[in-house]
């Protein structure tokens, strides 16, 4: 298991907000933490520890008036940091070779492949030209419905039709890197991962993929470490010491690498 580090930006701040409370209205988010530091500040940290893979996270919309202060921040970040840490949040096929000039080791992507409900095997087609599999993430960040899985968009706003199942992780592992995936029901809450959705990734361990969700104790990081088989990687945020939370970085790094 590695430890994935995050840095998550909204209105033009490093935040670590409630997931399922993010809105396009207003630009509004339920906030857990309002960083009075840069995303350079985390991006050279990180670096220092030794971290890669880490993902910057751009949670406002391409139109919002917060958008181009989001992206001068994770620019700043980039910059700090060159090819150490992934970028998602508004990736589509005309801007993901920018994000990756900029620095980015790997464009995330969810919701121009998921649109409007659906998967979209031609827009996968096209960012992947773009991008290349050795730099293409995909995300699918989920929430349950109806005792299943299934992967939402738009800042995890909307379902789509699409179940995360070990058979799509396999018929999508010829097309990226790796897998992002937030377990959008408990994100932000430091209350407990979601056992049952780790349960079912670790089933498929054809490419790397980075749990995120509900982490809140040390006593839920060793869960998802042996439910994981040790090999599901992790992100956490709002329990994290750096934002705010009672988790320490130090020691979930130990944790980590044992």
């Amino acid at each position: 298991m590695q430890f994935r580090p995050c840095i998550d930006i909204h209105n033009g701040q490093v935040k670590q907000i409630v997931g399922g409370s993010l809105l396009d209205a207003g630009n509004y988010a339920k906030e857990n933490f309002v960083s009075e530091k840069g995303g350079d500040y985390y991006a050279r940290l990180y670096q220092q520890a030794g971290l890669t893979g880490g993902h910057i996270i751009l949670l406002n919309h391409a139109d919002s008036e917060f958008y181009a202060a989001d992206v001068a921040q994770a620019k700043c970040a980039l910059q700090a940091y060159p090819n150490g840490l992934m970028i998602g949040g508004g990736m589509n096929n005309t801007n993901a070779a920018s994000f990756l000039e900029m620095g980015a080791s790997h464009i995330i992507v969810t919701s121009y492949v998921f649109k409007d409900g659906e998967m979209r095997m031609d827009h996968l087609d096209r960012i992947l030209s773009e991008t290349g599999k050795e730099h293409l993430v995909l995300d699918l960040s989920c929430r349950k419905k109806d005792g299943e899985y299934y992967i939402v968009t738009d800042r995890w706003q909307k379902f789509t039709n699409v179940k995360v199942t070990s058979q799509l992780l396999s018929e999508l592992s010829s097309y990226c890197d790796e897998y992002l995936i937030h377990a959008v029901d408990v994100e932000g809450k430091a209350n407990g991962i979601e056992t049952e959705l780790v349960s079912l990734l670790a089933t498929n361990q054809t490419q790397p993929i980075t749990y995120a969700g509900g982490v809140g104790s040390y006593d839920d990081l060793n869960l998802l470490k042996t439910l994981g088989n040790n090999k599901i990687d992790v992100t956490i945020g709002s329990a994290l010491d750096l934002f705010g939370g009672k988790l320490e970085f130090s020691k979930i790094l130990e944790i980590c690498t044992q």
